[in-house]
Order: C-alpha cells, then sequence, then structure tokens
C-alpha cells in the first residue's frame, strides 16, 4: 500500500483516481462521478491531494433587515431547513422593525509559549520593559499591514500554570481574516526572546479565541406579533424566553441552541470563504466564558416586548486566502453588499439571531418536527430519483404516510410514473 502512495501528491487528479479505483476497486460509474465533479480552476492548488470537487448546495435567505437595510444573504449548507428558517426569522423580526447588529472590535489575538519557566514575574517584567521594541519587530516583521493603518497594538503576558507562559501580540489585520501575517509576528518576536531572554518558545501561532472581534446583534419583537391572539401571543413570548432560559441554564440543552444558531452562522461564513471551523471554535469557547457551557443567545420578555440579543467571536476576513480563489465568493459578497469585514460581522450575527428565534418559536409551538419533516420528505424524494416535476408530487404521498421510508418511496414514486403513462 505505502508504495502504491509513493509519491501520490506529486499525481495528477487524473493519475489519483485510476490508483484509488485500482486499490480501492471503485466502479466505472463511481470514477465519472469523480470526474464529472472535478475542477479545472484554482481549486486542486487550494489542497493536497486533490482528487475531485465535493459540492454543497448554495441558496439565499432573503426578507433580513439589519441597520434599517435590506439583504439577501447567500448561504451554503446541506440541511434541508436552514434557509427557509433563517428567511422565516428574518421575516418575522423585519416586521418588528429589524435588527440591529454592532461591532464591538476586530483585533487578532496570537500567541508565543515558552515552556520550563521558574519564576513567571521574570517574564512578565522583561517583556513589560521592551514592549515597545517587541511591537516594532513586530511591525517590521509585516510593514504592508502598518501601511494599510492596522498591525500590532499591544502586548502582554499571562501565567499559564505548570511553567507555562503565553505571551499574547493583539494585532489589527484590517479586511483579512490575517492569520499568516500574525504568524509571521509571532515567529519574529520568538526570535527576540530566545535571543534575549536566551528562553526557547514552545511554538508561535494566531489564536481562534475570537474574543477581541465581538458583533451583537439585538431585536426587540412586539408580543401581539407572535399569535392573533393577544393570551396566546403572550404564552408564546413566555414560552420563548423560557426556553432561551434553559439554554442559559443547561448545557445539555445549549449544545442544541447554539447548534441551531451556528446551523445559520456557518452557512453564511462557508458562503463567504471563510474558516467556519475557526468560527464554530470561537463561538463555543465563547459559550463557556464564565465556566459554564451557555446558550449564546438570550431572550426576554419586558412588558409587551420580546427582546433577544446574540454576541458571537467572528475573526472573519473579505480579502485573502479562500476568499480570492473560489469564484463564488466575490459574487456571494456583491449579492450581501458586503464592502467591509465589519459588514460581513453584522450580517453573520443577525443571520444567528434569526435563525435562532425562528428555531425557537417553532420549538415552543407546533414543534421543531413539523418544517423538519416537510424538508426530510422532500429529500427523501430525491434520493430515489425524484424528478423536479415529481418531487412535489411524491413529497405530498410521503408526508400522508406514517414512518417512510426509501422502499415506500420508491413503490410511490414507480405508482406516479405508471399513472402518467396511463
Amino acid at each position: 500500500m505505502e508504495a502504491t502512495f509513493s509519491q501520490f501528491y506529486k499525481r495528477t487528479p487524473e493519475q489519483r483516481l485510476a490508483i484509488l479505483a485500482e486499490t480501492l476497486g471503485l466502479s466505472e460509474a463511481e470514477q465519472q462521478i469523480l470526474k464529472h465533479r472535478a475542477t479545472q480552476g484554482d481549486a486542486p492548488l487550494l489542497i493536497e491531494n486533490y482528487l475531485t470537487t465535493y459540492q454543497l448546495p448554495e441558496g439565499v435567505a432573503v426578507n433580513l433587515r439589519v441597520n434599517d437595510h435590506e439583504y439577501v444573504v447567500p448561504m451554503v449548507t446541506e440541511e434541508p431547513s436552514v434557509i427557509a428558517a433563517a428567511s422565516n426569522g428574518a421575516k418575522q423580526l423585519a416586521k418588528a422593525g429589524g435588527i440591529t447588529a454592532t461591532v464591538h472590535s476586530r483585533l487578532l489575538t496570537g500567541q508565543v509559549v515558552l515552556s520550563d519557566v521558574k519564576v513567571y514575574a521574570s517574564i512578565d517584567d522583561w517583556i513589560a520593559l521592551h514592549q515597545n521594541e517587541l511591537l516594532e519587530v513586530a511591525k517590521q516583521a509585516h510593514p504592508s499591514i502598518v501601511k494599510r493603518g492596522g498591525g500590532p497594538k499591544s502586548i502582554r503576558t499571562r501565567d499559564l500554570g505548570e511553567g507555562f507562559v503565553s505571551i499574547d501580540l493583539v494585532v489589527d489585520v484590517k479586511a483579512a481574516m490575517g492569520a499568516n501575517m500574525m504568524n509571521t509576528m509571532l515567529e519574529a518576536i520568538a526570535g527576540v526572546v530566545q535571543n534575549k531572554l536566551h528562553h526557547t518558545t514552545l511554538f508561535s501561532i494566531l489564536s481562534n479565541a475570537g474574543d477581541q472581534s465581538l458583533t451583537t446583534a439585538t431585536v426587540s419583537v412586539p408580543v401581539s406579533q407572535l399569535a392573533d391572539q393577544a393570551d396566546k401571543a403572550q404564552q408564546v413570548g413566555k414560552r420563548i424566553a423560557q426556553a432561551s432560559r434553559i439554554a442559559r441554564l443547561d448545557p445539555m440543552r445549549a449544545v442544541t441552541h447554539n447548534k441551531g444558531i451556528m446551523n445559520g452562522v456557518d452557512a453564511v461564513v462557508v458562503a463567504m470563504g471563510n474558516d467556519w471551523r475557526a468560527i464554530e471554535s470561537a463561538a463555543h469557547a465563547y459559550a463557556v466564558t464564565d465556566g459554564q457551557y451557555r446558550g449564546l443567545s438570550q431572550w426576554q420578555l419586558e412588558d409587551d416586548q420580546l427582546t433577544g440579543t446574540l454576541t458571537l467571536p467572528l475573526p472573519i476576513g473579505i480579502v485573502g486566502g479562500a476568499t480570492k480563489v473560489l469564484p463564488l465568493v466575490a459574487i456571494n459578497q456583491k449579492m450581501a453588499k458586503i464592502n467591509s469585514p465589519e459588514d460581513l460581522m453584522k450580517l453573520i450575527a443577525a443571520v444567528g439571531l434569526a435563525q435562532n428565534f425562528a428555531a425557537l418559536k417553532a420549538l415552543v409551538t407546533n414543534g421543531i418536527q413539523q418544517g423538519h419533516m416537510k424538508m426530510q420528505m422532500r429529500s427523501l424524494a430525491m434520493s430515489v430519483g425524484a424528478t423536479p416535476s415529481e418531487v412535489s408530487v411524491l413529497t405530498k404521498q410521503l408526508s400522508n404516510t406514517d414512518d417512510p421510508n426509501e422502499a415506500q418511496a420508491r413503490q410511490l414514486l414507480s405508482q406516479i410514473r405508471n399513472n402518467k403513462e396511463t
């Protein structure tokens, strides 16, 4: 096996496919699917051992109103109900006047970590005395960002315990996500620390914590808007607030609560060519800021208003990396009217809040499964080969079937086609 994959990274995608087909027994039909999805553009250069392009559906959420502007938001996701829920939630919140979103800060933090430190105070004192020198070293390591008005802003130390010390650098990375420039600066600082402190660094790397890139989205919904009847509307508002409170109290519920928020957040992040794993990590770390994992959003009922707030760490960028290599990203940025990282941060937080509102309202009224099942029936219809014209008919029949499965779907599809022929 090792000989088979020797120098595999030097092979062309066609050669890799041939090797895999022979080694793993891929059928001709399977090979054709992989060939059909292959891209001849820049995608093969993005990753190692490129084989094909794995495609995910892209749609748009509509009705989103943020800071008194209307938005169409591209979203990339394979989960059937995400875009529908985002659009539905956005529509209801737009009726209430829309979402207000604010960016608190947009900075990136990185770490130079030392090990085997005997006296933390000696490191802390030295860094304090030489902080200007170290900041200048960081600037010289990446002068182009300084010319654009960004660059290193501050430096500090933290005692991590057990002999580990972190030297933290905070940088304004402007429109980029900033990973590469940050790592370049950190390595330059590490060189100075090693030469002058005579202390070997363990590693130098950015942090995806995102606690210096926070965005808050808020909305206030009149309770009367939640249902046709006043008493029912009040009950819905109360139940949404209670469901939100449970996500603050119970980590088990908080995980699912936050997953629903990230359904919308991740879909926008992917559509905009950013690292959704970094955003996920940052969000879940932020959810445990006070030592217990909690729901990221909060909904509170005050008199005749239901107020929702969502704060997220969003260390994203709109230039560099995949944002320039993937052709769709530029189109998606245009559709969403994105001109700055702050624009994108506000939009992502607003989508997360709209997604959360739609989920909570469904959860405490008709139940979350009603909407999910409708979309799942459509997915089942497509999975058995229904054509676009057959999907709606088959979906309706599956919805009237108790616990439908693939065999039933195939049987119903066959009946639909037989009826057409007769």
